[in-house]
């Protein structure tokens, strides 16, 4: 959910008992739109995060650790020239805007006391980190807006700086109850009682426009001609209750959350969704917005750097697609290459009736039964003898190539089928230390360029996911192709089960027997853990290969994942997400 005011005012409160009196020890800019100051005070050290991207603005203090350009942007730089050293008079919030002012008492150039203000103006895609003279006046700002961006207000070095407009709505904290029922009676009918509420005041999210018309009419969808006036009043009391909260700085730090992940936050208790989702109460309003952010910034760092590999990933196979096609086609050429033998031989045998400067030879063909005349083209340049040996010469070289071109479309074919692992490894991936272990993999097959410029986060190895089947056996899952290859040649013993979907890229997956003989059960669970995690998940009767790991071999000088094996059985399993979920309790996926 967006940042609204009221959120920003529970932030503001917790961070001004925090760093109010600190000094800035610190500036840094860890993202295009991110800053990260340091504050100490009281004693203690304090990271204060102004983000204004469009999609994640916010203000709070953090806990979590970000990565620093290796050169600092220019913004950056002039926030250090600016800020370090200061000390913080006040931390403000105008109104109920979403906007937050830091104001900093500096000492310049000249060791005069002046101050700076540092505003976070946190709307959506028209956030902004503006940098403010004693007189707010403007220093410079991360996005500059000028009169062909806007009309209305331009935010550009050397103009006083003016709030952001409200176009017409009044506070959330103002009015009474006859400009409530006046509002809303002036309002279209349909309406959405909580649109209603958005477009009369600022402050409020849609999460809580909604929330208070649930709690007035026990359904958030109700339109404004819907509610009775009995629900009115209530709606109009479950403002004042609202406000109340406000006054009395009552703020609870609450993360709902959907199938176990953040999915919205609020500064009171959300009822509207029932048992969708679960609320839980933070420790504090920046605990709060470390938990949800940092979780959606994952996920889209996950992404992005997902749809990165899977692009390089793309091209390669598209470009291993095309040189197999080129190299088939000079294979088939070869396969052309006694016409070229058969040429030189007429040529030989007919050297008595030929002469230098001569264009082509009229022959009978020998070789074919019914001895028809052929047609060899000549060089005029070369004399006869030469001429046959150039056919002969070219046969030599037709005969060698196609030996050499067998073995590199043999190989083709063998990169190409690494290639397309490697893509629905990729689309498996669902963490970044998943991508990071195939990111190497790629830099190690030299399709990628080793990380030289700049120094990328050490991850920790992560281990072949561990299920436990219905009869207490652990089974192993490889997550990419080196997984799969230490899954299957160092960790497996010899008369552990390795399974595999058949003749699709899929996970390795090993049952581990312990000395054993598996059930048939913990079988059939296993080949259901191949089957989905395969090329072909999602699929019906999928057929999945079982042998014990010391039947498979790794393909000589072969790419990572890529084994051989000839003795085994194939089973068929059905790999329904539901079937494995409730086959196995997986004990970890980290």
């Amino acid at each position: 959910m967006a940042m609204d005011g009221l959120n920003l005012h529970a932030s503001v409160l917790e961070m001004q008992r925090a760093i109010v009196g600190g000094k800035i020890d610190k500036v840094q800019q860890p993202e295009r739109d991110e800053l990260l100051l340091g504050v100490h005070a009281g004693g203690g050290n304090f990271k204060l995060l102004l983000s204004a991207s469009a999609a994640n603005t916010r203000a709070h203090l953090t806990q979590i650790k970000r990565n620093n350009p290796v050169d600092a942007p220019m913004f950056c730089m002039l926030l250090r020239k600016y800020l370090v050293g200061g000390r913080v008079e006040s931390l403000t919030q105008p109104g109920m805007e979403r906007s937050a002012e830091l104001t900093l008492r500096v000492t310049d150039e000249f060791g005069r006391e002046s101050r700076r203000t540092l505003v976070l103006e946190a709307i959506g895609r028209r956030s902004n980190l503006i940098l403010l003279d004693e007189e707010r006046r403007i220093i410079d700002c991360l996005r500059r807006v000028d009169s062909e961006m806007s009309l209305e207000r331009q935010v550009l070095p050397g103009l006083f700086y003016e709030l952001p407009p409200t176009h017409e709505k009044r506070p959330f904290t103002e009015g009474d109850e006859a400009d409530f029922r006046a509002a809303l009676a002036a309002a279209n009918p349909e309406r959405p009682a909580d649109a209603f509420l958005l477009d009369t005041y600022f402050g409020l999210s849609p999460l809580v426009a909604r929330e208070l018309v649930f709690q007035a009419a026990g359904d958030s969808g109700k339109r404004v001609y819907e509610l009775t006036e009995a629900q009115e009043t209530a709606l109009w009391q479950a403002v004042l209750s609202l406000r109340q909260r406000v006054e009395d700085g009552d703020f609870q730090p609450i993360c709902l959350y959907r199938d176990g992940k953040p999915a919205e936050f609020s500064y009171l208790p959300i009822r509207q969704y029932g048992d969708l989702m679960e609320n839980r109460e933070m420790e504090s309003f920046s605990a709060l917005m470390d938990v949800f952010y940092e979780s959606r910034e994952r996920e889209e760092r996950t992404r992005q750097r997902g749809q990165d590999l899977i692009r390089s990933v793309t091209s390669a196979r598209d470009r291993c697609r095309r040189k197999l096609a080129q190299q088939r086609q000079e294979f088939a050429k070869c396969q052309d290459r006694d016409q070229l033998r058969i040429s030189g031989e007429l040529i030989t045998a007919n050297l008595y009736r030929m002469e230098r400067g001569q264009t082509k030879l009229t022959a009978e063909n020998y070789y074919d039964p019914d001895c028809r005349e052929i047609t060899i083209p000549l060089d005029p340049l070369l004399t006869p003898q030469q001429n046959a040996a150039k056919y002969y010469k070219d046969y030599a070289r037709m005969k060698n190539a196609e030996k050499e071109l067998t073995k590199q479309l043999e190989l083709g074919r063998l990169e190409l089928d690494y290639l397309k692992s490697v893509l629905e490894e990729l689309n498996r991936a669902g963490t970044e230390g998943e991508l990071e272990e195939i990111r190497r993999e790629l830099q190690e097959g030299g399709y990628l360029r080793p990380d030289t410029d700049r120094k990328r986060m050490k991850q920790a190895k992560l281990p072949p996911m561990r299920f436990e089947s219905t009869d207490g056996y652990p089974i192993y899952v490889g997550r990419n192709n080196r997984q799969n290859d230490e899954l299957t040649f160092r960790l497996a013993r010899k008369d552990d089960i390795w399974c595999h979907a058949s003749k699709v890229h899929g996970s390795h997956v090993i049952i581990s027997c312990g000395g054993t003989t598996p059930p048939d059960d913990t079988v059939t669970q296993a080949a259901q853990l191949a089957a989905y995690y395969a090329e072909t998940g999602g699929g019906q009767n999928i057929p999945v290969d079982v042998t014990a790991v010391k039947q498979v071999k790794k393909i000589p000088n072969g790419k990572p994942g890529m084994v051989i094996y000839h003795t085994y059985r194939t089973v068929i399993a059905n790999p329904y997400p539901d079937i494995v979920v409730d086959a196995l309790n997986a004990e970890t996926k980290e």
